[in-house]
């Protein structure tokens, strides 16, 4: 199961990319609920080993191309996000105390807290994320630039958990006399 796992989210970040334009240095929000992947409600069923797969499968996709993941945690942690030390610094992110465990944080958002190489936990992104991935209905947006794009991908769900995407795009502003490329 986790090998499916793996190449689930694999796909789905692989067409996220190309649909959103991920370039080195931007934000890229992953919200997850390993207990909606294994079929069961949000927050009731933790499983670190689907984590530690998707959170190894996440940072081989990322570091590559030096895309600064940022992974959510958990309504019980008010959605506070675990991103590496340089991208805290690079964004001017506010640094929160806390230890995301699975049941206050998520199994995810503690993986990434082994598996990043500097992390930190950050209160938010001051909406500078210019992508995300969202897998369980973890509700990602408040950490999205302001005018969020949905990305329709071929992954529908990782596990049994639905899958939503979305890219960002800047504002178009200046009325019907603007023109725009």
């Amino acid at each position: 199961m986790i090998e499916e796992i793996k190449q689930g989210i694999s796909q789905a970040l692989q067409e996220l990319a190309e649909q959103s334009q991920l370039q080195a240095g931007d934000l890229l929000v992953i919200g997850c609920s390993t207990s909606e992947i294994l079929g069961k409600k949000i927050g009731t069923a933790s499983s670190m080993d689907i984590a530690e797969g998707l959170v190894a499968e996440i940072l081989a996709f990322c570091r590559p191309r030096a895309v600064e993941p940022a992974f959510q945690c958990c309504e019980h942690l008010n959605r506070a996000l675990v991103v590496e030390r340089a991208a805290a610094r690079a964004y001017d992110l506010d640094q929160v105390t806390v230890l995301p465990a699975p049941g206050a944080g998520g199994a995810v958002a503690a993986q990434a807290m082994e598996q990043l190489n500097d992390p930190l936990v950050v209160e938010h992104l001051a909406c500078r994320g210019k992508a995300g991935i969202d897998i369980g209905n973890t509700l990602i947006g408040m950490h999205l630039r302001p005018v969020a794009v949905p990305v329709r991908i071929k992954i529908q769900c990782i596990g049994k958990a639905a899958v939503v995407c979305a890219r960002t795009r800047p504002k178009l502003i200046g009325g019907n006399r603007a023109i725009y490329s």
